[in-house]
């Protein structure tokens, strides 16, 4: 139910102008500085394991489901898990704890198919105005990223990248498209005061870094043709904590403000306390400023604005570290406000492990795929909130064989053992599971899909407490 903060009496349409780039800050057309308290919207537009419960990437899984289902009971999932996953609820609810700001990532097949490229579909236009003009109707701007795209900037299922390979950065027909995409996007929002800017690329992995900062320069001037207002959000290489291509420029690109991506280690790790020790390092307070300020450096030094565009620890079935992820994430923000920076925690909702809200645990959806879910938690199928304890009868033979026979392997982007967990963990054992997490739908009917869907709703889902009160208490004290 919501309380009195979410009651239609209080729901306004804000007058939100244009943002842009003033030195080292982002400043509003009244020449105010704007610290934008933000959150990621991770899981709509753009699928991801961890957060709606499948295993492997978003195109395979979605492939299986049409099998499973038929287009008709297909078409009434989908249409209710993308009508239900951000609404007026949430957006209020979202105004209600502070947030002003939103970035929305999207999978570029809401777009175009790549039967067809080039030929851009107006639902996926469609779909991403109505969340820009839901949020901006309660104050909150919106950060449209790009967080998938043809050929794959990295090597994760982030990018719904079915295998290890990210060849965008190999492929001028990939990179081509994704111009051509953002010069429709910047056509559709260049008099939208409600998008504070654009992030063209989530989390690029150009393995030789020699593509990045061309193709960069290459579609600003393309955006800049269309739309000289709004911020560009660019994101670093190596999944944005590498911005050594940048210092090939002399200066940075105007009216841009360059993206680091902050996750703590004890907060995403099997760690079992904070301040502590986790894997042979010792963090506490000043060791997580150390790392941000090494991850932002070259903000600092070229004189740019600082927005982290992903932080934030996952929270585990072990309740009893909560405490001490909630105490990391309040460092970290406190160092954020002291060194001046934006940020957007990462994500709104999911299925628990994460989120802001969550799925109940209670729900039709997670029962139904309850089996699968289990699985994957033994099997560590899932990068992201994984362990691979489960299965270390199979990795350790491999890791035996690679330390003999090819003991100065390190694959980019993280070394041997990560490259090694992509093809064993995240594809070869997803790839079966898939099979039998949407085996699970064969048969619904239309109205059975829609109400599996609409779990995700905000009337449907559980607050994480916690969270939202220290994120709420941290916004207030700020203003």
């Amino acid at each position: 139910m919501l309380d009195d903060r979410l009651t239609p009496e209080r729901i306004t349409v804000n007058d939100l102008t244009f943002l842009t780039v003033r030195d080292s800050d982002i400043v509003d057309e009244t020449g105010s500085v704007v610290r934008l308290s933000g959150v990621g919207l991770g899981g709509w537009m753009n699928m991801e394991n961890f957060i709606s419960g499948y295993p492997g990437n978003e195109e395979r899984i979605r492939r299986l489901l049409l099998d499973r289902l038929g287009r008709e009971a297909y078409d009434a999932f989908f249409d209710e898990y993308l009508d239900g996953f951000i609404d007026e609820p949430d957006a209020s609810f979202l105004a209600s704890i502070g947030i002003d700001s939103v970035r929305i990532p999207f999978n570029y097949r809401h777009f175009e198919d790549d039967a067809r490229p080039f030929r851009l579909r107006e639902e996926g236009f469609a779909r991403l105005d109505r969340a820009v003009t839901t949020l901006g109707r309660h104050g909150i701007r919106s950060i449209l990223d790009l967080h998938a795209v043809p050929g794959r900037q990295n090597q994760h299922w982030h990018s719904d990248n079915p295998t290890h390979v990210a060849e965008f950065w190999n492929h001028p027909h990939f990179q081509d498209r994704v111009v051509h995409l953002w010069e429709a996007i910047a056509e559709r929002f260049k008099d939208r005061p409600e998008v504070a800017g654009y992030n063209p690329i989530n989390e690029p992995a150009d393995p030789s870094g020699d593509v990045i900062l061309p193709f960069y320069e290459r579609l600003e001037k393309a955006i800049r043709a269309i739309d000289h207002r709004h911020i560009l959000f660019l994101d670093g290489n190596k999944y944005s904590t590498d911005f050594s291509a940048f210092d090939r420029r002399s200066d940075p690109l105007p009216n841009t403000v360059y993206t680091a991506h902050d996750y703590a280690l004890p907060g995403i790790t099997s760690a079992s306390e904070y301040p502590g020790w986790t894997r042979g390092e010792y963090f506490d307070r000043a060791a997580v400023e150390q790392t941000f300020l090494r991850r932002t450096e070259y903000m600092r030094r070229t004189g740019t604005p600082i927005w982290i565009g992903e932080f934030g620890p996952v929270y585990t079935a072990d309740r009893t570290q909560d405490a001490f992820r909630l105490q990391l994430l309040r460092d970290q923000l406190d160092i954020y406000r002291e060194h001046g920076a934006s940020w957007a925690l990462w994500t709104y909702k999911d299925i628990g492990l994460q989120g802001l809200m969550h799925v109940r645990e209670d729900s039709e959806y997670l029962q139904t795929i309850r089996p699968e879910l289990e699985t994957k938690a033994r099997l560590g199928v899932d990068s992201w909130g994984g362990s691979d304890a489960g299965v270390r009868d199979i990795l350790d033979p491999i890791d035996a064989v690679f330390a003999r026979e090819f003991p100065d392997f390190a694959p980019y982007p993280w070394g041997r053992q990560p490259h090694v967990a992509v093809l064993v963990r995240h594809i070869l054992l997803a790839e079966p599971l898939a099979e039998r997490f949407a085996d699970r739908f064969r048969g619904l009917s239309p109205d059975d899909a829609r109400r599996l869907a609409g779990a995700f709703r905000f009337g449907s889902s559980v607050e994480r407490t916690p969270l939202v009160e220290l994120l709420r208490e941290h916004i207030a004290a700020g203003r």
